[in-house]
């Protein structure tokens, strides 16, 4: 360890470290970095490009929404939005996970819709009763959190 250093050392990685840790193939982070979703922390002093543990977490997210159905431009233009809306990660880490869980449970109820149509009126609003104020709850604290951002 270096006497004096003002912060901990940082892992970096090199492509193959990178695609060995995050389990995606080297063509596929080359792939990411060619898009705009990856980029590189710094060089080594022979030109190879280091990646460090934020981009191995930004590629465990990508593979994520890639799994939740998402496509490579959406989630292009989602971490482009997120990075303009704060400039702390944690928060921006936050929202993202919301509106993940957010998106992925409107991905559901709209799988649910021909199920639910199919439902006796009795089954019905027996399942209602037990969703609805659970429903109300979360419909009122992301109220509560937006205007609280004023952003309505």
């Amino acid at each position: 360890m270096r006497h004096g250093a003002a912060e901990p050392p940082r892992n970096l990685y090199r492509i193959g470290e990178l695609s060995r840790l995050s389990g995606v193939s080297p063509r596929t982070i080359d792939y990411y970095t060619g898009l705009g979703l990856l980029s590189a922390a710094k060089r080594s002093d022979g030109n190879y490009r280091l990646y460090n543990d934020e981009t191995l977490e930004r590629i465990k997210r990508i593979e994520q929404l890639k799994a939740q159905k998402y496509s490579l431009e959406e989630i292009k233009e989602t971490f482009a939005a997120l990075s303009r809306v704060s400039p702390s990660e944690q928060v921006n880490r936050k929202i993202a996970d919301l509106s993940t869980h957010l998106s992925q449970l409107e991905r559901e109820v709209k799988e649910l819709e021909p199920v639910l149509e199919q439902l006796k009126p009795g089954q019905a609003k027996r399942l209602f009763k037990t969703i609805t104020p659970q429903t109300a709850a979360v419909i009122e604290a992301l109220l509560l959190l937006l205007n609280k951002g004023n952003f309505m």
